[in-house]
């Protein structure tokens, strides 16, 4: 599908009379710029969820958290994934590989855990590489609303996988 798409562009700006050729290295230029300005933003973004693993903060919150989710019945393993997903996306696939490695695919926790991986998505990444490619500053409103679709995306994943699973 890929060469057919390419032959097609190819051909497509050839009936324009657009410079094909011209164009697809201006793009590449315009994207070594892009990847070398929005480097900062990923360092800091990694640093600051280095810091927060290897503080034990993260641990302590789950300690917090724990009574609250046996109740609900919700597994308290699930939390570090729930709080590094909207983070970044390697740390909730190191965190969802090892959840299901430790409890297995077929378990309540592996099915949450995967769905959880698909239902929701790397919001503070996301914002960080758009919004730090095009120079945006402020980012209050869709750093909420994408924290809530995430917020949203973990219920309904664990309202799922009950309804289908069970627990």
């Amino acid at each position: 599908m890929i060469p057919i798409m390419i032959c097609f562009i190819l051909i497509y700006g050839t009936f324009k009379k657009v410079p094909t050729y011209e164009s697809f290295v201006e793009g590449g230029k315009e994207g070594i710029t892009i990847s070398f300005s929005i480097i900062p933003f990923l360092v800091g973004m990694l640093v600051a969820i280095s810091v927060f693993r290897a503080s034990g903060a993260l641990d302590f919150f789950v300690g917090l958290l724990r009574p609250l989710l046996e109740m609900i019945g919700v597994p308290a393993e699930i939390l570090p994934l729930a709080i590094i997903r909207p983070i970044s996306g390697s740390a909730a696939l190191a965190l969802t590989s090892d959840l299901i490695s430790v409890h297995g695919p077929d378990s309540f926790i592996g099915r949450l855990a995967a769905t959880i991986q698909g239902s929701t998505d790397t919001t503070f990444y996301v914002l960080t590489v758009y919004f730090g490619a095009v120079g945006i500053k402020k980012m209050g409103d869709a750093v909420k609303v994408g924290l809530l679709a995430d917020l949203v995306g973990i219920i309904a994943a664990i309202v799922v996988v009950i309804m289908i699973f069970g627990r």
